[in-house]
């Protein structure tokens, strides 16, 4: 059987319907670029209107092309399309490329065309990349199956492939990307995705041995899981994956009834999700070529220490002020290396981190050279910076010394050249040195180096820790809508969740008889199915040491309950016992629609909604992912005491991450949303406190 995405990437023959002579027109660039890149396979233009167009023979239609056809062109009107995708099905056609626009992304009669349209790539088994895209280049075969102005002109293959939904702002970045001497093996714009999707696509390219690093550009992700599963397997043949994403600050979930919902909003999940599988995110087009520089150009860090060489005292502070804001350690250089340095670098210099060889280093390269290998050199650096400015005289002894000292280091380093001359940056980059044009992007793409480096291995680490995770057999209520608190405890203690120690009282004096089991001083709460948020109906009590607290209270939070709603349905009241610790927090399940079940954690009770220090992850998580999440909180530093207080069990508080990660995964979707707010950590361990969870249908 066929790999239909191979064929689309590197067919060996191409039929372009709707093919024109002028090839000014869009319908005419195909062929244009095809000629000049001189395609070695066979061309079919496809028009009535033409006998021939450039001395190739034209077909009036698909059925009387002679020869065997794996990739077809479609530039034609929209209406024309379905048709056209049912008649290459007829000839046998494996895949085919939509240029035309005119279906979903204009809505109205649009979104009916592109119904049709999936209607007839079902029926023809004709794959389709598009509509409405740019279409795509295989640089390395000259397969120019697109009608992009990029593909008029130079179009050298290099290690990077670059898929992208948008077209116009793929086309601008590899517009960017050209200026700056990168070169990328292939350009896909996969469109509407009516038919292939980014993932597929990207799974293709990366499985070429040429291939080293994806780049891609999303505005949204239909094929989550496929996403992560394509991830691990980048991950294991060492191809990172780097991608812009928009919709950073749009919320994509709408609040619903737990604080998991309401800050579950989809670039959040999106964020800690990718991050767990080793994808890196770029912020913005440039910075994804930034990022395409330096993983095409350097090895993996073994660390995060950083070291820098710079010829300007303020460049250097700027650039480790930025590299401790991104969690990069400034690394502090051995005596060894500062006395070697203090013969190189001059008296009113810095043989300090950053290493300032001052305005002296423009015209001595050998102190450039020497301070930069020496600093390398030394144990605590994993990854160096070297920065200068303009120097054009100079540039191409620079290259020399930079090439001289690429060959003469086993660590990476990355030349951040403000104002480099064009040929200086061709000749650095064909030398497999990574530039770029100033401090801060410099910073930005060596702390995304050594955090997927950083991803890698403990996705290693990891590996068998997540197959050791065992998804426990779970009987789900089969209603929708709230579960009570006690079935729910039953679910999440079957999982290895710790509660604290709950009782259901329907009476005062059960409620004695349970507080006296469960262990004084115990909290009462009212159960109702229609009383989710407990607090807003007065139905608490905290801290009843005795019998005639217990009574009183129970009283009271029944009486509060019917008052607050009157028709709401009351099962009685929880009696639970209370949990001692340091630090409050909530941890949360959410079936995402992308990934699937995603586990949240994050500071709690009532600097949630405020604070919002979450991190997400895709469910089920490993104890040492669970601990990674609490790393990432911004409040993570409470975790370990402040102000004489002790710190807290990480290890327990991890255990029941991964826990309530296991009874997501398990319930699959069914479950809507858990809510385990609080949950009380100190020394003796982690433990709910109160937890609200939500079925589906």
């Amino acid at each position: 059987m066929k790999n239909a995405i191979r064929v689309l990437l590197s067919p060996r023959s191409i039929a372009i319907l709707g093919a024109s002579s002028d090839f000014n027109k869009i319908n005419g660039r195909t062929l244009r670029a095809l000629l000049e890149k001189k395609y070695a396979g066979e061309i079919y233009p496809v028009n009535p209107k033409y006998a021939a167009i450039a001395d190739i023979k034209c077909y009036p239609d698909v059925a009387s092309i002679p020869g065997t056809v794996e990739l077809a062109v479609v530039a034609m009107p929209a209406k024309l399309v379905a048709q056209a995708i049912r008649e290459l099905g007829a000839k046998k056609v494996d895949t085919a490329v939509v240029f035309s626009s005119g279906f979903s992304e204009i809505g109205g009669d649009g979104i009916g065309r592109e119904r049709e349209l999936r209607d007839a790539i079902r029926e023809s088994g004709v794959r389709v990349l598009g509509p409405n895209c740019l279409g795509l280049m295989n640089a390395f075969e000259n397969v120019m199956a697109t009608f992009g102005q990029f593909a008029i002109g130079p179009t050298p293959p290099g290690p990077a492939a670059f898929v992208t939904q948008s077209g116009g702002l793929g086309t601008a970045t590899v517009g960017i990307a050209r200026r700056r001497a990168l070169n990328f093996g292939y350009f896909i714009n996969t469109g509407n995705e009516s038919d292939i999707n980014f993932v597929e696509v990207m799974r293709e390219v990366l499985a070429d041995a040429r291939i080293t690093v994806g780049a891609g550009y999303i505005e949204g992700i239909k094929d989550g899981r496929g996403l992560l599963d394509l991830a691990a397997h980048a991950l294991a043949a060492r191809k990172p994956i780097i991608l812009t994403k928009v919709g950073r600050t749009r919320a994509g979930a709408k609040a619903v009834t737990s604080h998991t919902g309401l800050l579950a909003g989809t670039d959040v999940i999106f964020d800690g999700v990718i991050r767990q599988h080793g994808i890196v995110r770029a912020r913005s087009d440039e910075q994804l070529l930034d990022f395409v520089e330096v993983f095409t150009k350097c090895a993996l860090p073994r660390g995060n220490g950083l070291g820098i060489t710079t010829r300007s005292g303020g460049a250097g502070a700027l650039m480790a002020d930025r590299a401790e804001a991104l969690g990069l350690s400034v690394a502090i250089l051995s005596e060894r290396t500062v006395a070697a340095l203090a013969k190189v670098v001059p008296a009113f210099g810095s043989t300090a981190n950053p290493v300032d060889i001052t305005a002296q280093g423009a015209t001595d390269l050998a102190m450039m050279r020497e301070s930069l290998k020496i600093m390398l050199a030394d144990p605590a650096v994993d990854i160096g910076i070297m920065w200068l400015a303009f120097s054009e005289k100079d540039a191409e002894a620079m290259v020399r010394m930079f090439v001289e000292t690429k060959a003469q280091s086993e660590k990476p380093f990355v030349v951040s050249w403000v104002g480099i001359p064009d040929y200086a940056q061709v000749a650095m980059r064909d030398a497999g040195i990574a530039v770029l044009r100033g401090a801060e992007p410099a910073v930005d793409a060596v702390a995304a180096l050594v955090r997927y480096a950083e991803a890698r291995r403990r996705w290693q680490a990891d590996e068998a820790a997540r197959s050791a995770l065992v998804l426990p057999k779970l009987t789900l209520p089969v209603t929708a809508g709230p579960v009570s608190t006690i079935d729910g405890a039953r679910l999440l203690q079957a999982c290895g969740v710790a509660l604290a120690r709950t009782e259901l009282a329907t009476s005062a004096d059960e409620a004695v008889a349970c507080a006296a089991r469960v262990g004084y001083p115990v909290a009462l709460k009212i159960e109702s199915p229609d009383i989710l948020h407990k607090t807003e109906a007065s139905g608490v009590k905290l801290g009843l040491t005795d019998a005639a607290a217990v009574k009183a209270a129970y009283a009271e939070v029944t009486q509060n309950a019917r008052r607050y709603k009157p028709e709401a349905r009351i099962d009685g009241v929880i009696v639970q016992a209370m949990v001692q610790g340091e630090v409050e927090l909530v941890v949360g399940l959410k079936y995402d629609p992308v990934f699937g079940a995603v586990v949240m954690a994050g500071l709690g009770g009532i600097h949630v909604e405020v604070l919002k220090d979450i991190a997400f992850r895709k469910a089920p998580v490993t104890e040492a992912e669970a601990a990674r999440m609490l790393d990432e909180l911004r409040s993570g530093a409470i975790l370990n005491g402040v102000r004489g207080r002790p710190a807290v069990d990480r290890a327990a508080l991890a255990r029941l991450i991964s826990a309530v990660s296991l009874f997501g995964a398990a319930a699959g979707e069914r479950l809507q949303e858990l809510d385990l707010n609080p949950v009380v950590a100190g020394p003796a361990g982690a433990f709910a406190a109160d937890w609200l969870m939500l079925l589906d249908r």
